[in-house]
Parts: C-alpha cells; sequence; structure tokens
C-alpha cells in the first residue's frame, strides 16, 4: 500500500511540475508581461525598470526558477489588478467556493443516490424516465441559462431571494440549486447502473427467495455494494466543481475561486491566473489522489495493478 501511494504521490508531482511550465510557457507566449505594469505614457526606461523587478531580464529557465521556487513557497507575486499578493486573494476566495461547492455535493448526492435507486428498481416506469430526463437536462442545459432563469424567477418576479453575495442562508439557494442541477447526472446515471448490475446478482436473487422486504433488499444490500464507483466520483467531482464553477459564481457574483480566475483573465492578471490555476491543479490532483488511495483500500487488485 506505501508502495502504490508513492507511486501517485510521485506521478502527482510530476503533473504538477509539467503544468507549471505550462502555464509559465502560455503566459510569456501571450506576450511581454511587463506592458500589463506600464502605462500608455512610460518610457523606455520604465519598461527595462519593471522588467528588471518582475526578473525578465535574465534567461528563460532562470526565470521559470524563480517562478517555481516561488510557487513552492505558496508566493505568485501581486496581483496586477489589486496590487495585493496572490495567495491572500486565493486564501479569501477559495473557503467561499468550497462550502459552495460543498452544500451543493452533498444536496444532490442526497437526492440523486435516491433518485437512482428508485429508477433502478422500477425500470421502464414513471419514475424511471423521470430520473432519466432530469439526468439528461443537467448535462445538456447550459449553466448561465439556467442561473439567468432561476434569478428572472426566484429574485425579480417573486423577490424572495437575493442575486448576489453572501452572508445568510437565503444567498446560497440560488447558487446552489444551479450547482445542485448540475451534479445530480452522474450520480444518479452512476447509482442506476450499478444497481441495476446488483440487482441482477445471485446473492440478490438468494436474498428474494428468502423472503427479504424489498426495501431491505434495495437500500441495504444492494445500495451497499453500487456505491462504491459513486463515492469515487464524487471525491473527484468535488475538486473539479471548485473550479468549475465560474459561471454561477459569475453570474451570481459569489466572491470564489471561479469569479476570481474570471477577474482575472478578463483583465490579464497573470500572476493571479498562474497562482489560480496551479492552487486548482494541486485540489484536483489531490482529490485523484485521494479517489485512487479510496478504492486501493476497498478493492485491493487496484494496488496490484499500480
Amino acid at each position: 500500500m506505501l508502495r502504490f501511494i508513492l507511486m501517485r504521490s510521485i506521478q502527482m508531482l510530476i503533473a504538477l511540475l509539467v503544468l507549471s511550465i505550462v502555464v509559465f510557457g502560455v503566459v510569456r507566449i501571450h506576450g511581454d508581461p511587463a506592458l500589463l505594469f506600464l502605462p500608455p505614457d512610460s518610457t523606455e526606461q520604465d519598461y527595462q525598470r519593471v522588467r528588471r523587478n518582475l526578473g525578465l531580464d535574465r534567461p528563460v529557465y532562470a526565470q521559470y526558477g524563480l517562478f517555481l521556487s516561488g510557487a513552492v513557497r505558496g508566493n505568485f507575486g501581486n496581483s496586477i489588478y489589486t496590487g495585493r499578493p496572490v495567495l491572500s486573494s486565493i486564501k479569501e476566495a477559495f473557503p467561499n467556493s468550497f462550502w459552495l461547492v460543498l452544500v451543493s455535493m452533498i444536496t444532490g448526492l442526497a437526492l440523486s443516490i435516491p433518485l437512482g435507486v428508485l429508477a433502478a428498481a422500477n425500470k421502464g416506469k414513471t419514475i424511471d424516465t423521470f430520473a432519466r430526463m432530469a439526468a439528461a437536462l443537467g448535462q445538456s442545459l447550459p449553466s448561465f441559462w439556467v442561473a439567468l432563469i432561476a434569478m428572472q424567477l426566484f429574485a425579480v418576479y417573486l423577490g424572495i431571494l437575493p442575486t448576489s453575495g453572501t452572508g445568510s442562508w437565503r444567498h446560497y439557494v440560488l447558487p446552489v440549486g444551479c450547482l445542485t442541477f448540475f451534479i445530480m447526472p452522474g450520480p444518479v446515471r452512476l447509482v442506476r447502473s450499478s444497481m441495476l448490475e446488483v440487482l441482477d446478482t445471485e446473492y440478490i436473487r438468494f436474498a428474494r427467495v428468502k423472503g427479504l422486504p424489498k426495501r431491505v433488499i434495495l437500500w441495504k444490500h444492494a445500495l451497499r455494494n453500487s456505491l462504491l464507483p459513486v463515492l469515487g466520483f464524487s471525491a473527484v467531482q468535488l475538486a473539479f466543481m471548485i473550479t468549475g464553477a465560474v459561471v454561477i459564481e459569475t453570474v451570481y457574483a459569489w466572491p470564489g475561486l471561479g469569479r476570481l480566475a474570471f477577474r482575472a483573465i478578463s483583465s490579464q492578471d497573470f500572476p493571479m491566473i498562474q497562482g489560480v490555476v496551479l492552487v486548482t491543479a494541486f485540489v484536483v490532483i489531490l482529490a485523484n489522489l485521494v479517489a485512487d488511495i479510496f478504492y486501493a483500500l476497498v478493492d485491493p487488485r487496484i494496488r496490484l495493478k499500480a
């Protein structure tokens, strides 16, 4: 098991190293970062001074070494847009994104797991059709359209929910509702397909022959063996949603990582872009590592294949 964790950790570090090279290169391919710090009426002396301050007058490998050593220490420089340290802005935004996505994930699983079980237990019936239609809509409808429609209905027409910001549970309702709508399709499909496979196994048939109640067979025996893929999928999806909720956070002015990244890209704030990309990539890769370890603990065959 220690060898498995060590190998996955090394792969994680290699992935982060490659990503840091890509981020470093893309920012410099896009243009000269020094120009972003200068006003239109700046002189050549101002330009050279900024390049020296940023270390852009050094060879590329030396620039990358400085960038990588700073990133390892959590020093991504200062934001061009606000002048504040990038890490400080990320520390403020990350908890907002984390709690938003965590609440959405819990709500989504609390709704999707029972819906998937009922859909599998009633294959071809009304509840099954409803579950498959809800999953299809959650995967196909544009997130910005759903967010705007929900805002128009509950905030403008009914006036019962705020349109933006944080502060109370009411501010969570619209963004959590929209994220839940897009989180549900994956778990619903996974639970339904896993349950259909489990319900067709010999031990479930034997439980029926013994006369066990249907609810005991479904919710105790079958569901227990159907949750493994859902839990692994949810661990990875949680990390991806923290970085992927850009549209929802932008529509509802939620002060999270998604909105921070959108503002950084809009203002060409390359230190902030680099910081957000690397931090969110670390979160996603770490979540994958945790999911892999979880799978290995449950199924020893995965360790043998590592």
